[in-house]
């Protein structure tokens, strides 16, 4: 029965501390090497990057349409140029004068 009661005394005094360190190990590995860890950080900040940049690009391209559309509003009268260039492409027709350029790559 002592060495009962000594085995028993040995695991209730070094269960806690490996229990806080099992779990302190599992918290600096997910940390370290989990989806949110130091070493995702990197791929985090390329892929905020990439995300700014097509942000930027669509911004700048929101910008063009609403300029066009501004210019085509009816209650400050319509840009002619841009009405005249718009009836051109979607009736497909040309002045005489106009010297048209066929892109073969089509």
């Amino acid at each position: 029965m002592a060495r009962s009661s000594t085995v028993r005394t040995i695991f209730s005094s070094a269960g806690i501390p490996a229990l806080a360190v099992t779990v302190i190990g599992f918290f600096g590995y997910i940390a370290v090497l989990g989806p949110n860890g130091v070493l995702a950080y990197q791929d985090v900040r390329q892929q905020v990057a990439e995300k700014s940049a097509r942000f930027n690009d669509l911004d700048k391209r929101r910008a063009e349409i609403r300029n066009r559309v501004d210019l085509l509003d009816q209650k400050r009268g319509a840009d002619p140029d841009l009405v005249e260039e718009l009836a051109r492409k979607r009736l497909n027709v040309a002045h005489p004068e106009d010297l048209i350029v066929l892109d073969e790559a089509k």
